[in-house]
């Protein structure tokens, strides 16, 4: 028997759609300015074995410098997605979803089983919670990414005025680095989001939009078979995969 179960607040579907949009417009007017000045390579001495962006593909794309209107979007989004995000951490403490959401002692294991299962590797049933091991561990690991781009995007931005943030992450340079490595993780964090998304189906999708998701229902006992449940990710959950 199927049954409609609230998955998502609406608080957590508006940060979400908030953020989405936000930091794809943060990551392209961010290229804007690094496309003015691009320095990163793979390789050693003068032997370049991978650009990120060679000279073929300026010429092929006639992409022009737009260093200050790439800062200028850049500055007005920062504020957008610092204050989204703070606003988010604040909401998952106060309304306790942190508990969905942070890491146990048992998450890292699940997320293992979880890859597995997602290649095909392991066909026992996955615990039916809200959140899984590798999720738990994905969205958190893009709450320290935000922190860190803020932080490292302030010792880029204003070098002189947060010297002793510049100097804490080990300079201009390295600052400059750490940005451009949390924008790529950013990038990965959407292929791999959008993929499991797809991959999950429309009643997964709709979650996020509506908030609620169709699960199925044992007749008898009313217990959820297969969906979201309304506890956090406890230990004895993972039970289920021995």
């Amino acid at each position: 028997m199927k049954q409609l179960v609230e998955k998502h607040p609406l608080a957590i579907r508006w940060f979400h759609w908030v953020n989405f949009p936000v930091l794809s417009l943060m990551i392209w007017s961010g290229l804007w300015i690094y496309w003015a000045n691009d320095v990163y390579r793979l390789g050693w001495g003068k032997t370049t074995l991978l650009k990120f962006f060679p000279q073929s593909f300026y010429e092929a794309f006639n992409i022009p410098f737009q260093l200050a209107k790439g800062m200028s979007w850049h500055f007005v989004l920062m504020w957008v997605f610092s204050l989204n995000g703070l606003l988010y951490v604040l909401y998952t403490i106060f309304s306790g979803e942190w508990r969905y959401l942070v890491p146990t002692r048992h998450s890292f294991r699940e997320a293992v089983l979880v890859t597995l299962h997602d290649l095909g590797l392991y066909k026992k049933p996955l615990p039916v919670r809200k959140f899984n091991g590798a999720q738990q561990i994905a969205y958190t690991s893009v709450i320290l990414m935000g922190v860190g781009s803020v932080l490292s995007g302030l010792a880029i931005y204003k070098p002189v005025q947060f010297a002793w943030l510049t100097q804490l992450l080990g300079g201009y340079e390295f600052a400059r680095i750490i940005h451009f490595a949390l924008t790529i993780g950013y990038v990965l964090f959407f292929i791999v989001h959008i993929a499991q998304v797809v991959r999950a189906g429309w009643n997964n999708f709709r979650a996020m939009v509506a908030g609620f998701e169709i699960v199925e229902v044992a007749p008898a006992t009313r217990e959820i078979k297969a969906g979201p449940t309304s506890g956090p990710a406890a230990d004895a959950s993972l039970s289920q995969t021995k």
